[in-house]
């Protein structure tokens, strides 16, 4: 009897990912005592979300598949777009049809990650980790890819070893990366009590620094730092503003001029559809077709991901007192004028074309496209904390930086894991920068080099508090007087 259960339980449940992702969501909501009924809505929405975010991550795939072919037949050139949504795909492709495993092992880890986060919480003062992820999608995305790694990079690792590892990365990642946002995002919102959970955690903290040094810098020389809300900006970088608009612009300049680049004739070859249209009104919607799954995609996030992080938040407050919540980038865009994000958006996107144009100049294997994703939220998060640190010039310098990063090491991470090979890699800064040494280790080290990896993670924080024992704590639990005993550092 107990095997019948356990194989229905795998057959219909625990391989079907928005299924488990559910029953998650409705066991949580039990915990926290939300009535059965209201459980039950959630159980739903989080399902029904789910299996719209999945449906439009295959749309995107399916639409940019004519264009990858016709770059690889024209050019003999390997291209994938860096994005999160034009990744999640490419992620499950691999766990599944490349490892032949289950998507629900990176399910589970998601949830042992989650747990080990709350317990380096709890265990703060010997674990020096302040913050907790509370963003589903975050989490939900971020277990596939360590959960892809493991089982690309150490095929012979059973499941419950790579739910295991898995679990253990995830749950170090997140805890230890987003404490390292708390003293910059603490800045920038003066004590809102919120650190960065998302994916350019330790973007946050590198360009934090670097543009804490370049204000510094120009106050030593007698000049004034310049926010960009103190200038004035062209009306027209307004409309850059909506998402949508942005998105769809993007996509025009990036994907437009590709097929530009291909040619209608080379195009007809691999998709038939264009011979029924005309060729600039096939360019432009084959282009905001991407848009339009983008916001598919969206709406099918906000559906799961409500549900999953009301359910986590409502578990974490039960057992965490005081801990800070890391949230999505977003949340800092509200701190800042949107011009800043919109500057940040655009000097990031010129990096990205920069190293585009190199890419070709110098023939690599791999043409790595960044998608809005990435693009705007990476560039408009970092730009917002660097300009509140280094103004203008902070911001130029940094995502610049940042489009870069994009391009080169999304590009290396998305040839590596053999992600390229589907069209697309779930990159944001944090995956480009560093993911792809990630991999090395563990496949040149196997079991160990996760271990090592473990081990380096649960040092960083107990350099963190090395490094700023007096105010370590102090900026999470009483924010007005770390803010003095930083004013009285800084006379010194």
């Amino acid at each position: 009897m107990f095997l019948t259960a356990w194989n229905w339980f795998l057959a219909n449940i625990f391989t079907k990912p928005a299924w488990f992702l559910g029953l998650m969501v409705f066991i949580g909501c039990l915990l926290i005592k939300k009535p059965i009924f209201e459980a039950f809505a959630s159980f739903i929405k989080a399902v029904v979300g789910y299996m719209i975010f999945n449906v439009a991550s295959g749309g995107m795939v399916t639409t940019f598949r004519p264009i990858l072919f016709a770059l690889n037949g024209r050019f003999n050139l390997e291209a994938a777009v860096i994005d999160p949504y034009f990744g999640a795909a490419p992620l499950q492709q691999s766990i599944t049809e490349i490892a032949g495993r289950s998507m629900s092992i990176a399910t589970m880890a998601m949830i042992i990650g989650f747990g080990i986060n709350i317990l380096l919480v709890y265990f703060k003062k010997q674990t020096k980790v302040r913050s907790l992820m509370v963003g589903g999608h975050v989490m939900n995305l971020g277990s596939w890819g360590i959960i892809a790694y493991i089982v690309l990079m150490i095929p012979n690792i059973s499941d419950l070893g790579a739910i295991i590892a898995g679990g253990l990365l995830c749950g170090l990642t997140w805890g230890v990366f987003s404490n390292l946002t708390v003293e910059p995002t603490q800045e920038l919102t003066d004590g809102a009590s919120i650190a960065i959970g998302h994916a350019q955690m330790t973007g946050v903290y590198i360009f934090d620094k670097l543009s804490t040094w370049i204000g510094n810098m120009d106050k030593k020389r007698g000049k004034e730092i310049k926010r960009i809300g103190e200038m004035k900006l062209p009306g027209f970088l307004s409309i850059m503003n909506d998402t949508t608009v942005a998105a769809s612009i993007v996509m025009l300049l990036f994907f437009g001029g590709m097929m530009l680049i291909i040619g209608k004739e080379y195009m007809l070859s691999v998709d038939e559809s264009l011979a029924t249209q005309t060729w600039g009104f096939y360019l432009i919607e084959k282009c905001l077709t991407f848009v339009v799954y983008l916001n598919i995609i969206i709406l099918g996030i906000k559906m799961f991901v409500g549900e999953l992080t009301e359910a986590f938040t409502g578990i974490s407050q039960k057992i965490l007192r005081g801990a800070i919540p890391a949230v999505d980038i977003a949340a800092t865009f509200g701190f800042t004028e949107g011009s800043v994000v919109t500057l940040g958006f655009l000097f990031g996107a010129l990096g990205s074309i920069v190293a585009i144009l190199l890419s070709v100049l110098f023939k690599s294997p791999i043409l790595a496209i960044v998608g809005f994703i990435p693009m705007f939220f990476d560039n408009g998060g970092i730009a917002t904390f660097a300009n509140h640190k280094g103004g203008l010039k902070a911001v130029i310098v940094s995502t610049l930086i940042v489009g870069m990063v994009h391009v080169f090491g999304g590009g290396l991470y998305a040839s590596y894991y053999g992600f390229s090979k589907f069209g697309g890699a779930a990159a944001n800064f944090d995956i480009a920068a560093w993911h792809t040494l990630m991999g090395v280790i563990m496949k040149n080290l196997g079991t160990l080099g996760i271990a090592l990896i473990c081990l380096v993670l649960i040092i960083l924080p107990q350099i963190q508090y090395l490094l700023n024992k007096d105010t370590y704590f102090l900026v999470v639990d009483d924010y007005e007087k770390y803010k003095e005993l930083k004013a009285k550092k800084a006379k010194k």
